[in-house]
């Protein structure tokens, strides 16, 4: 059986650490279990996690990993990520596990750690929006993708925050053994859709809407339920700013400029249709506000990675998917 090593640290987010042990855990071919999952940890010994969960772990110092072995790091939140960031053991216990062929993978924070050890340096990768910037800024070599659920970038996988980490899981599967069994894991776990990893993690319109002092709330409010008529002028207009003005904020507390966030709103209510509705693209894309199917197109290749014809392959309901 393949060995799969979850390394946990203290306060580790539950599911980050749990989700993909069960996925691993499920996989069965011919009714026999495909790996052996072991929780882990530098020193050994209990760890808590952000629940409360009380985990026993072995002391993955004393293990010799080997190809074929994989490591998930979990994440925990910032105030135990960041130590975890300084201690020696653990970074050099992660760059022994890479330097001895085992497939390193990191759920949600996770990538902080790999990171830390020089592990990503060069390499595209995954996680939380939330820290998404702070990953940029503390290690520029590091290519992160804002949008992804998960990444893979040769036997290096690193996913998004918390429940992504069973998506990673579920393509590792698919990877290693086949798709039929991939399915039967996520059947078997109730799982509602398998996404694949470019489908975006989080939609900037209910960002900027969780928080309720954000001025742009209202006007991006305005702008989801008016996107036929809704341009940057009209935005700007909405929000009480001037254009220049608009530009600023969006770039301060979106991290992008009007016009890509336009589009953002666009792709999240297409996605829908596409999903839900056996509109034609053409249709769709003027009810969107893209004006024409080749705009909606570039926008969604630019966002997602796929066009709106695959993306509706993938995840409509079979009488969307036939359009």
């Amino acid at each position: 059986m393949r060995r799969v090593f979850v390394l946990v640290i203290d306060g580790v987010q539950t599911l980050d650490a749990t989700g993909p042990a069960e996925v691993f855990a499920a996989a069965e071919k011919a009714g026999k279990p495909c790996y052996k999952v072991e929780f882990g940890s530098v020193g050994g010994g209990e760890r808590i996690s952000s629940s409360g969960l009380r985990m026993q772990t072995r002391d993955l110092t004393t293990a010799r990993l080997q190809p074929g072995d994989t490591m998930v790091v979990a994440g925990a939140g910032e105030s135990k990520i960041v130590p975890a960031m300084r201690d020696p053991a653990l970074l050099r216990f992660l760059q022994r596990a890479a330097r001895s062929g085992a497939r390193m993978t990191s759920v949600c924070s996770g990538a902080f750690l790999l990171a830390a050890a020089g592990l990503l340096d060069g390499k595209r990768a995954a996680t939380h929006w939330l820290g998404c910037k702070m990953l940029s800024e503390l290690f520029p070599k590091v290519d992160v993708d804002q949008n992804a659920i998960f990444v893979r970038d040769g036997e290096l996988w690193t996913s998004a925050g918390v429940t992504t980490g069973i998506d990673m899981a579920l393509a590792i599967v698919e990877s290693d053994i086949d798709r039929a069994v991939a399915d039967a894991v996520a059947a078997l776990l109730v799982l509602y859709v398998r996404r694949p990893g470019f489908q975006s993690q989080f939609s900037q319109a209910l960002i900027a809407q969780s928080e309720s002092s954000d001025q742009l709330a209202a006007a991006i409010a305005w702008a989801r339920a008016n996107l036929e008529r809704a341009d940057i002028e009209a935005l700007a207009r909405r929000a009480g700013l001037s254009e220049r003005t608009l530009h600023r904020r969006c770039l301060q507390h979106l991290g992008t400029t009007p016009a890509k966030l336009m589009d953002k709103l666009r792709v999240e209510h297409a996605r829908a249709l596409l999903t839900t509705s056996d509109l034609p693209t053409k249709l769709l894309a003027e009810q969107c506000g893209f004006g024409n199917a080749t705009r909606m197109h570039r926008a969604f290749m630019r966002e997602l990675g796929v066009g709106p014809r695959d993306y509706r392959v993938l995840h409509a309901k079979p009488q969307a998917a036939a359009s």
